[in-house]
């Protein structure tokens, strides 16, 4: 961004000392041509009109300048902001996708649980009633209610180490589910912080970009308006002189415009 940003001001310089050595080439042709006082005045009136013409392609320039800035910047911005909303929904999706998972494991968990227990239930009261059976028929009754009584003890044993396991795969479900939310949360935290800190990067790239505008632009008409005075009031060989100067503020001020760029690259960078 900052290379075509220092290409198109060569162009805006490059478009002024075209626009400069024009209005020098056509004073020195009245000059010539016409020495009365009427040429004179002519020669003023069209710096003038020329004078207008360049502050206005310059300001113009620059306004086009800035406004390709800008858009690029909006446009690294709304692409920063798609990545990480896109990012942002997939974490999201990861998320509910994991605790989905959870729910259905401690569904089939929970169902195998039952069917263990059911099916021990059911093999209790077989073996109770076969053991009652045959007590009632071969034994005494005393014997039959300490069998019975052992059963009942087995059968209450079975019940609660199943609602045991129940408690503790419960338990364990409980413990994912918040693992799986607190990593969803850090896991913002961290996106949103890395957004906060590119957004401040590209505002302080636009910050930089915008002063170097208006310096530039404050240069380029001071250095018009001198240029056109100068040309105006001085003779042929201050002209020689200013022209020289001129050139070397321009040089100046491109390399001022290259060191404001590399600053900017810098900036951006750390």
């Amino acid at each position: 961004m900052a290379i075509t940003f220092q290409k198109k001001l060569k162009c805006v310089f490059l478009h002024i000392s075209i626009l400069l050595l024009s209005i020098r080439a056509g004073k020195d042709r009245g000059n010539v041509c016409s020495g009365s006082r009427s040429s004179s005045r002519n020669s003023s009136s069209s710096s003038t009109t020329l004078l207008l013409v360049v502050v206005v392609v310059v300001v113009v320039v620059v306004v086009v300048v800035v406004a390709v800035v800008v858009v690029e910047v909006v446009v690294v911005v709304v692409v920063v902001v798609v990545v990480v909303v896109a990012v942002v929904v997939v974490i999201v999706a990861l998320a509910v996708v994991v605790v989905v998972v959870v729910e259905v494991v401690v569904a089939l968990v929970v169902v195998v649980l039952v069917v263990v227990v059911v099916v021990l239930v059911v093999v209790v009261v077989v073996v109770v009633v076969v053991v009652v059976v045959v007590v009632v028929v071969v034994v005494e009754e005393e014997v039959v209610i300490v069998v019975v009584v052992v059963v009942v003890v087995v059968v209450v044993v079975v019940v609660l180490a199943v609602v045991v396991v129940e408690v503790v795969v419960v338990v364990v479900v409980v413990v994912v589910v918040v693992v799986v939310v607190v990593v969803v949360v850090v896991v913002i935290v961290v996106v949103g912080v890395v957004v906060v800190a590119v957004l401040v990067e590209v505002v302080v790239l636009v910050v930089v970009l915008v002063v170097v505008v208006v310096v530039v632009v404050a240069v380029v008409v001071v250095i018009v308006v001198l240029a056109v005075v100068v040309e105006v009031l001085v003779v042929v060989v201050v002209k020689v002189v200013v022209v020289v100067v001129l050139v070397v503020v321009v040089v100046v001020v491109v390399l001022l415009v290259a060191v404001a760029a590399v600053v900017a690259i810098v900036l951006l960078a750390v």
